[in-house]
């Protein structure tokens, strides 16, 4: 066998490959004796029939048998003869086979980069020293009293107002005609500060009185996400039935009772305190993670390979139609493909495949592993956060082996960010106060001091 490898790059190769004739009549004599063996011909006891009349009928068949296994051999022989690391698919446009010629093919492949050691030591980094604030404490309650709200009806004949909820019948309507993309819906509650529907729907209800029917005019862009709607005026025949209001539990211990897993309000809000504690926590590791990588992708330069890419846009594409899918919505119905999918994230893959590889080196490079101590508190971990227990963790990871060593090398990876930080020139800074968040500390300075 003849191998001719052509360098397009240092992370792409061609390999030219010839397999010598006498190989070639080799596999094709031994495929015809397997086939011999089955195959009856009319005029011929089984096993009897002649090879030139095998040929004749079964050439083809034979052909597209032996002609894979001819390019896998001679493949993994290139591959270990040369200790190639190849990633994604090889790219193979097999020729036809002629019994009588050296089979004589190419195959592009893609390999690892080679990354020199990388030194992650003394890496300058910024750390935002963020704490919470109790206002944001009680931001959380009243979001708290938000979801545990009731609702009630108003008694009183008056017009809806700005932040009231509406029970409504209504249904679309082009040039007088009921349109069936917007069918008639009844008894939608409506938060008239704050809803999914068209701004018009609030905006012609405000100053309305119960059981009466209005008309609302919407124009639709053409832009618009639902294609459907897009470029559509559409008149929504509207019947407001009744005006609610939102109940508030009170900000008491009755509103620990109502959560049921905690005593008193107090235990509310020290529960609160830690998850924003614990989000800063993420914040802050985030936020180091993205300096350590900016200085190590600058300082390590090398080619990706476009398999990598691909891996990582096909996960971005994934996890964005789960979130769609969450909602019963599909790409199509926000009007994207996987092709703009892919052109709007490449640049974060290419970055996510960099971070990968990076890591991947220094992990080899420092002959990291996750010690039995390690997993187990990953697993702990785990478990907390989806609310299950460690045994059931364990159990996941041991019906999947695959999973389970994917898993540890995500584990790894957080290990390698840990010791980049540890070993970093850390200085620590105060956050940057938003012009917004000034603005209002002024404006209730202000308000506070006009009062007095």
């Amino acid at each position: 066998m003849q191998v001719n490898i052509e360098e397009k790059s240092s992370i792409k190769k061609i390999l030219h490959i010839e397999i010598p004739r006498e190989d070639v009549a080799k596999e094709l004599d031994k495929a015809y004796k397997e086939l011999k063996k089955t195959t009856v011909v009319k005029g011929f006891r089984k096993g009897k029939t002649p090879q030139k009349i095998l040929e004749s009928r079964f050439a083809k068949d034979v052909h597209s048998k032996i002609v894979p296994i001819l390019i896998q051999e001679s493949f993994q022989k290139v591959l270990k003869e040369h200790e190639f690391k190849t990633v994604g698919s090889p790219k193979v446009d097999p020729p036809e086979l002629k019994p009588d010629e050296s089979y004589i093919f190419d195959i592009t492949i893609e390999v690892m980069p080679e990354i020199k050691d990388i030194n992650f030591k003394g890496i300058d980094l910024k750390k935002t020293i963020y704490t919470f604030s109790e206002k944001e404490v009680d931001a959380q309650i009243e979001m708290i009293r938000k979801n545990m709200a009731t609702k009630e009806k108003v008694e009183e004949q008056r017009a809806v107002q700005k932040n009231d909820f509406v029970l409504i019948d209504y249904q679309g309507f082009i040039d007088d005609k009921a349109f069936d993309k917007t069918p008639k819906i009844e008894n939608y509650l409506l938060n008239i500060s704050n809803n999914n529907m068209p701004k018009e729907f609030s905006e012609k209800l405000i100053g309305v009185i119960p059981e009466k029917e209005i008309e609302i005019n919407v124009i639709y862009e053409k832009e618009h996400a639902n294609k459907e709607l897009a470029g559509q005026t559409i008149i929504y025949k509207v019947f407001l039935k009744e005006i609610q209001k939102e109940i508030l539990p009170p900000v008491d211990d009755s509103l620990a009772k109502k959560l049921g897993q905690y005593e008193n309000l107090e235990e509310i809000k020290n529960g609160i305190r830690d998850n924003l504690t614990k989000g800063y926590e993420q914040r802050i590791k985030h936020e180091l993670s993205e300096q350590i990588f900016t200085a190590l992708i600058k300082d390590n330069q090398f080619e990706i390979p476009e398999s990598l890419i691909e891996i990582e846009l096909q996960g971005i594409i994934a996890e964005t139609e789960q979130a769609y899918a969450q909602s019963n919505i599909t790409l199509k119905d926000v009007g994207l493909t996987h092709d703009t999918l892919k052109t709007k994230y490449r640049d974060v893959a290419e970055k996510q495949a960099i971070r990968r590889l990076i890591l991947k080196k220094i992990i080899e490079q420092e002959k990291l592993e996750l010690t039995k101590d390690e997993l187990e508190k990953s697993f702990e971990n785990m478990a907390i956060g989806m609310n299950a227990t460690k045994e059931a963790v364990k159990k996941f990871f041991d019906a999947d082996k695959n999973q389970l060593e994917y898993y540890k090398h995500l584990q790894l990876e957080k290990k390698v960010v840990d010791i980049i930080i540890k070993n970093g020139n850390i200085t620590e800074v105060e956050p940057v106060v938003e012009k917004s968040e000034e603005n209002s500390e002024v404006t209730e300075n202000d308000s506070s001091e006009s009062k007095e």
